[in-house]
């Protein structure tokens, strides 16, 4: 069979998608009939507000072997791989050494480094401080409605991590061969089979719940032990080698190889690494605000006058805006279309924002994380690795002062704060546990609090009707990144701590639900290579 990959075929709004396959034989100058088997694997969305917006996707197409094509590769016609061939993670040989692999977190990372390692043979314990998804469903709920805080069962710890609360997008720069095996994985989890097809996926947190649960299960099926309350809270080193851990400051258990998928909000756990020596780095971030609008609003910016056309999605945008005379550089970051703000706090007298959203995306806000990088040299004087820490969490400890004290959040109309008015007043946002109005720029460093109004200004010359004030800001937005850096070789491990595999968005090596998987999958197979090679030594 000859398989080819056609990028490029457009479809109108009113168009359907079963005429793909005839717009692609078109391009081709064949027959449909001529078609074997075809597959959509791209669905995106043009739209540049002065056209009509369209669908543009990629299809998967295959040909019989002896079907003479005669147009040869070009601008989107390429020879393409079988499905079936394409890459996944190497299951087919086992491998069972006699410690158990221990992997810290249940975050993407974490759950897929366990899925390659228990799959590959290896006795594997999952442990998460946090709690199962229907104890934490339950905490977090008590939490927004009312301000009731768990510090073990919360939107930062738990089951599935922190993107367990979140839009669930799962969109990722990385040309990783296995993105596509880990899409695969999730749907056979319940995730929408859309995601493997639309070009910005996204599963909604009302359905990650299920997937999570699911994926729960089937490590339990495939022999991987998980328990939750079990935090990590000490490492026992010899050597320089790692040979055993505590949990819940009592409980040794004896191993010489952890995967750490901690997550960026494990600040005790940092400082834990901090104080046994494990080599670590500070590292550059982002802070800033929520921005929320009324979705209509957004849609009618994007869209234009087709902003209310029944068969397109809610709007997205993302908007960057460089300024040279602050040398820094300011961009919207997990905007959430029809979604909510929501309270993150993890840490008592500490709030900060997330965006979340539902599968289907029907709220009626859209929001945004408005951000400006912060550089290292911006928190130096610290000279210490853990700096990036202690500087955020003092903005977010002036955010709940400003909130009054009870986990809402500081929020001030996006007018007001860009013309440095009165914080008297806010309009309504989603917001949970609740607003209080406040003048943001006292929660902010001021180069931010600068940086993001010229910024904003930017914004709106290339997204006219931005600045409204029906728009608010709600803040802080400060978990962009990890401002830390556990460093690491090339075989994956702990530069100074042998055994030791950091991987996530807690070593500061991936950031969202597709790369923190990938970093995860990477760290399970540097940890089976390094694993293979000490067997026969």
């Amino acid at each position: 069979m000859k398989v080819l990959r056609i990028s490029g075929i457009k479809l109108a709004l009113d168009e359907d998608e079963e005429q793909l396959k005839e717009k692609a034989a078109a391009i081709l100058a064949i027959s449909s009939k001529d078609i074997v088997n075809f597959t959509i694997i791209k669905k995106a969305i043009d739209a540049r507000r002065n056209k009509p917006p369209h669908f543009v996707y990629a299809a998967r197409l295959t040909l019989a072997d002896d079907f003479p094509l005669s147009c040869e590769p070009a601008d989107g016609i390429q020879p393409e791989e079988p499905e079936d061939q394409l890459p996944r993670p190497l299951f087919s040989q086992k491998f069972a050494p006699g410690l158990p692999a221990v992997v810290a977190g249940s975050g993407p990372a974490g759950l897929f480094a366990a899925y390659v390692l228990t799959a590959r043979g290896f006795q594997v314990l999952l442990l998460e401080r946090g709690t199962s998804i229907e104890r934490r469903t339950r905490d977090v709920a008590a939490f927004w409605e009312k301000g009731i805080l768990n510090p073990s069962s919360n939107v930062l710890f738990g089951e599935g991590g922190a993107g367990t609360f979140s839009d669930g997008k799962l969109t990722s720069r990385s040309k990783n061969p296995y993105s596509s095996w880990v899409k695969k994985v999730l749907v056979e989890m319940g995730a929408p089979s859309a995601i493997l097809t639309d070009a910005k996926p996204h599963v909604g947190t009302d359905r990650l719940a299920k997937v999570v649960i699911n994926l729960r299960n089937k490590l339990a099926s495939m022999g991987c032990t998980i328990r939750f309350e079990a935090q990590v809270t000490d490492f026992l080193v010899r050597r320089n080698s790692l040979a055993a851990i505590v949990v819940n400051e009592k409980e040794e258990i004896k191993t010489d190889q952890l995967v750490l998928a901690i997550g960026q909000s494990a600040d005790d756990t940092y400082r834990k690494l901090q104080e046994i020596g494990v080599r670590m780095e500070a590292k550059p971030f982002a802070m800033g605000l929520r921005a929320e609008h009324p979705q209509e609003l957004i849609n009618s910016i994007q869209y234009g006058k087709w902003s209310r056309h029944p068969h397109l999605p809610p709007a997205e945008y993302f908007v960057t805006a460089a300024i040279p005379a602050l040398n820094r550089s300011v961009y919207t970051f997990c905007m959430c279309p029809g979604g909510e703000v929501i309270g993150c706090s993890a840490f008592p007298g500490y709030v900060l924002t997330n965006g979340m959203s539902k599968s289907s995306r029907n709220g009626k806000l859209a929001n945004s994380a408005v951000v400006v990088n912060v550089r290292v040299d911006d928190f130096a004087c610290r000279e210490e690795s853990l700096a990036g820490l202690e500087f955020r969490g003092e903005w977010e400890k002036k955010a709940f002062l400003a909130g009054g004290g009870n986990y809402s959040a500081p929020a001030q109309r996006l007018t007001d704060f860009l013309e440095k008015k009165a914080a008297d007043h806010a309009g309504p946002t989603s917001f949970r546990p609740g607003t209080k109005p406040a003048a943001l720029e006292e929660v902010l460093p001021a180069f931010v609090a600068d940086a993001l109004r010229t910024g904003i200004y930017e914004f709106n010359r290339k997204m006219p009707g931005f600045i409204t004030a029906e728009a608010n800001l709600i803040g802080v937005e400060t978990r962009t990144s990890s401002p830390v850096r556990i460093c690491r070789t090339s075989d994956g491990q702990s530069e100074n701590v042998r055994g030791l595999y950091p991987c996530g968005e807690g070593s500061g090596y991936a950031g969202g639900i597709i790369s923190s998987a990938l970093d995860g999958i990477k760290a399970a197979e540097n940890l089976i290579k390094n694993a293979e090679v000490k067997s026969r030594n």
